[in-house]
Formats: structure tokens, sequence, C-alpha cells
């Protein structure tokens, strides 16, 4: 199966842009026509990291600890589902 990638640059795609394309083939011998269009692609990349992250004074005790952030400025095309949170 021939695949392709688009990138960034000169296609100024958006993330979570749906892409709709048309291919055709060329060998010695010349160019097909041009494909019926297809859809399906969806630019999707990581996420940001999560910002402003910060003690919540009313619910840290000697025995918890209350964390507050913001999300990512950029999803990356699909919506956050989890968070995981690292300490030392």
């Amino acid at each position: 199966m021939a695949s392709a990638a688009f990138t960034a640059s000169p296609y100024s795609l958006a993330w979570g842009s749906s892409i709709y394309a048309k291919v055709s083939a060329t060998n010695s011998k010349g160019t097909s026509v041009v494909s019926q269009g297809g859809n399906g692609a969806i630019i999707w990349t990581n996420p940001d990291a999560p910002i402003s992250v910060s003690n919540v004074p009313t619910v840290t005790t000697g025995y918890q600890i209350g964390l507050s952030w913001l999300p990512g400025i950029a999803n990356g095309g699909t919506q956050v589902i989890d968070y995981r949170i690292y300490w030392d």
C-alpha cells in the first residue's frame, strides 16, 4: 500500500484539520487520471504541557497536596483525556 505524508509547510494545516485528497500515479509512460477524492486523515500530535501548575492551599494539608493547572495552549488536535502527576 502506498502512502504519503503532508507537512505543515507549505500547507499551513492546523492541528485537527481533516484532509481531503486526490492522487494520480506516474511512471515512465505517463501520468494516470486523478483518483476519486478520499477523506479520513486527521492531523494530530501530542498536546502541549499544562501551564500554571500551582498549590491549592484550601486542599493542601499535612497528608495531601492540592494542585491546579491550566491546559496547554494546543491540545494536538484532539481532546486531552488524562493527566499524570509526577513528584519527587
